[in-house]
């Protein structure tokens, strides 16, 4: 059995890795070997809670340590009326170490929950934030939506970045943000290029982590967001749903909830700046 110690958390600051040189106990939980036995903290964490995948051991005990010590995130979500932001913000209330959830709109959530705050927002012109740990970015609209290049620049990189900005000033050094496969601020594919120079842009921020996710094509239904169909996803995800297994891991179709998952787990953990591909985020 691989064994562990965990040490004390400190969000913010920094986090405490697991270190191979203690053990977890079946009777007393997770201990450390100080002494010879010695229980450290025998009640902190909920062994029937742990998953079964020795990946996701960490991301949990980090969840249910912050939970147990009192340790309350305040987060900002930008985009949580949409595909995978609809998916972060569930997962973010769903979270008990999550005291907070400031989500930033242009048209009012359907959602209400007691640690819900909507702020309907300018994003050519946003107030000051109140004092947050971390800032999710979701943000984003497609061409034909947009209408132009230059509407497509303001929603999917002048928006975010500003979003990061306000997040920054307001405290915030752990930021996850929704980019896309194939970005790159050399690209000559103008979508590709927009989603390419704003990562670059986030990464000169002063952060302790920076999770990039870039999902290939999102295999999810957005009936439900009242989006217009998108012809193109209409023809490509079904042969997508096909070929799936055949298609390089960055590039493989996956599902909103996976990417939403990953970046939350990858956020909270993370040091400098991360990217997860899809093969990263399949079935996480």
């Amino acid at each position: 059995m691989e064994v562990f110690m965990l040490g004390r958390f400190f969000y913010g600051e920094q986090v405490t890795s697991l270190i191979p040189e203690s053990g977890y106990s079946a009777q007393n939980g997770w201990c450390g070997q100080k002494g010879a036995g010695q229980v450290l903290m025998p009640n902190l964490v909920d062994k029937n809670r742990l998953p079964s995948n020795p990946q996701d051991v960490w991301e949990t005990l980090v969840r249910q340590v912050m939970a147990t010590a009192f340790i309350r995130r305040k987060v900002v979500l930008a985009g949580a009326t949409g595909l995978i932001g609809g998916y972060l913000l569930d997962m973010l209330l769903a979270e008990d170490s999550v005291a907070e959830v400031h989500a930033l709109v242009r048209r009012p959530l359907k959602v209400s929950h007691p640690r819900l705050h909507c702020h309907r927002v300018d994003f050519a012109a946003l107030p000051e934030l109140p004092p947050i740990d971390e800032a999710y970015l979701a943000l984003g609209t497609t061409l034909k939506v947009a209408g132009s290049h230059e509407a497509f620049h303001a929603v999917d990189l002048q928006a975010n970045l500003a979003v990061a900005m306000a997040a920054v000033r307001a405290g915030a050094r752990r930021i996850g943000l929704v980019s896309a496969a194939g970005a790159n601020a050399q690209s000559s594919v103008f979508y590709n290029r927009v989603k390419g120079e704003l990562e670059e842009a986030l990464k000169s921020l002063e952060l302790e982590a920076l999770v990039i996710a870039r999902p290939s094509l999102l295999l999810d239904s957005r009936a439900h967001l009242g989006q217009p169909p998108r012809l193109a996803e209409s023809v490509a995800i079904p042969m997508a749903r096909l070929i799936a297994p055949l298609i390089p891991g960055a590039y493989r179709p996956i599902h909103g909830k996976d990417v939403a998952r990953a970046l939350l787990r990858s956020v909270l953990t993370a040091k400098g700046a991360h990217v997860l591909t899809s093969g990263d985020m399949v079935g996480r």
